[in-house]
């Protein structure tokens, strides 16, 4: 994350001991980042976190069993796809919400709004 898109100037998480130790409080105040943590056993704090994990998960559950393949081969297929999915809270792809413009895709749009993959392997 910091690599693409810099220091985030907060993070939310649950009461993990990872988050909570010393260092990771220690890294946070070098960085100026402001750690926000959740209630302990109330996941539903960080809804949108979870929401997005829940999408990924079913996203790369129906990719593994459709190309009957382990997850860690269809993940970037998975992030190509929920990278160019349409999320109604911003009203737009997330791909697009980043650059300004739709990613050009390797999909073929039919008429009647079906779409078909012209060369998956192009993503893979």
């Amino acid at each position: 994350i910091v690599r693409l898109h810099g220091v985030p100037s907060s993070i939310i998480s649950d009461r993990d001991p990872r988050f909570t130790s010393r260092f990771w409080q220690s890294l946070h105040q070098a960085l100026g980042t402001k750690l926000k943590l959740s209630s302990a056993y109330h996941p539903q704090t960080d809804g949108q976190s979870e929401r997005t994990i829940q999408s990924l998960e079913d996203l790369l559950r129906a990719c593994v069993l459709d190309h009957l393949g382990s997850w860690e081969d269809v993940l970037p297929l998975v992030e190509f796809t929920y990278n160019n999915s349409f999320h109604a809270s911003i009203g737009m792809a997330p791909f697009e919400a980043l650059y300004g413009r739709r990613c050009r895709t390797p999909l073929c749009w039919y008429q009647d709004g079906e779409s078909v993959v012209v060369g998956p392997e192009l993503i893979l």
